[in-house]
């Protein structure tokens, strides 16, 4: 088996080269750098099943040999991050799409696509389901990631049903774990660098919005499940264990055994109220559900942070 995963020098991308190669696979590994880190993919150059291709997949892509599997995870992810780079965001939900999924076509792969939670916006329903059609504010600062990834689920569905791909598409939900930047604006990172660093912890509005978090491994076997299952709708993967981000401050500052104070700051524009994924469908059609607890992953994580911090 031979497979390309876009944004492979990202947080996710990385592990997911890990993880195809552990199976077997031969791995390529596209990314453009914008937001990857050739670090995280340092340890696998040396693999002869490894390979690595730089570009921006918002232009054409020409890949020679056969490709049996191809997973898209290309993009701009924190807010940080695509509100730095909102045009890139956009192309790439829908210029690199349109491009993969060509690739797909040209080379009969399984696709499998990397939506996101955020297609569901600041959700009316809770828990969120995969029927639920969420409730986005196309024009607000946060549209470029939302909309490009709805408009990147509309096209990976138009190709299935109008070419027969076999396509996949995951909803991620909070995920966390080792090669996330410090800087990337999310708020494990955030917390967690500043707990480190014995800076106050910034809470945004009173702490009370909830978020999901799922460990990287727990992610990594889920999407591995999906792509070789043979279902074609949106599929959430993410941690139904939900927690205020007050909550989740205190925690980390009882992890990192400081004293920091926590600081609250305004509301960001149109941030997310509560993220709960309702994983019934993966439970069912994958058998999956996430094994590391919090506490443990954010000990994992917390170490790696360390690490960063204590080489500035």
């Amino acid at each position: 088996m031979r497979t390309l995963i876009t944004g492979g020098a990202g947080f996710i991308g990385s592990h997911l080269c890990e993880r195809f190669l552990a199976e077997g696979h031969e791995v390529v590994c596209m990314d453009n750098f914008i937001t990857g880190n050739p670090v995280n993919i340092e340890h696998l150059q040396a693999n002869p099943k490894f390979s690595f291709l730089r570009h921006n997949i918002s232009n054409h892509i020409e890949i020679d040999g056969p490709i049996d599997c191809i997973l898209h995870f290309a993009s701009p992810a924190s807010p940080v991050d695509y509100l730095r780079h909102p045009i890139a965001t956009l192309k790439v939900g829908s210029l690199g799409t349109h491009n993969s999924l060509g690739l797909a076509k040209a080379k009969g792969s399984r696709y499998l696509l990397a939506s996101t939670s955020e297609v569901y916006g600041d959700p009316e329903r809770h828990p969120q389901r995969e029927d639920y059609w969420g409730n986005v504010n196309p024009i607000g600062i946060r549209g470029v990631y939302d909309e490009a990834k709805r408009f990147a689920e509309a096209m990976t569905m138009a190709y299935h049903r109008t070419h027969g791909l076999n396509t996949h598409i995951v909803r991620i939900f909070n995920t966390y774990g080792p090669r996330m930047r410090l800087d990337d604006g999310r708020v494990v990172p955030n917390l967690m660098g500043q707990a480190l660093r014995g800076e106050p912890l910034t809470v945004y509005g009173d702490g009370s919005q909830t978020r999901s978090f799922c460990f990287v491994s727990d992610l990594v076997d889920g999407i591995f499940r999906l792509l070789m299952s043979e279902f074609h709708e949106p599929v959430n993967l993410g941690n139904p264990n939900e927690v205020s981000i007050l909550d989740f401050a205190k925690e980390i500052v009882a992890l990192s055994a400081g004293k920091n104070a926590i600081e609250f700051r305004p509301l960001p524009q149109d941030d997310p109220k509560v993220r709960k994924p309702d994983i019934g469908r993966a439970r069912s059609l994958l058998s999956w559900e996430p094994k590391v607890d919090r506490k443990e992953g954010m000990r994992r994580t917390m170490e790696y942070f360390r690490g960063l911090v204590m080489k500035g």
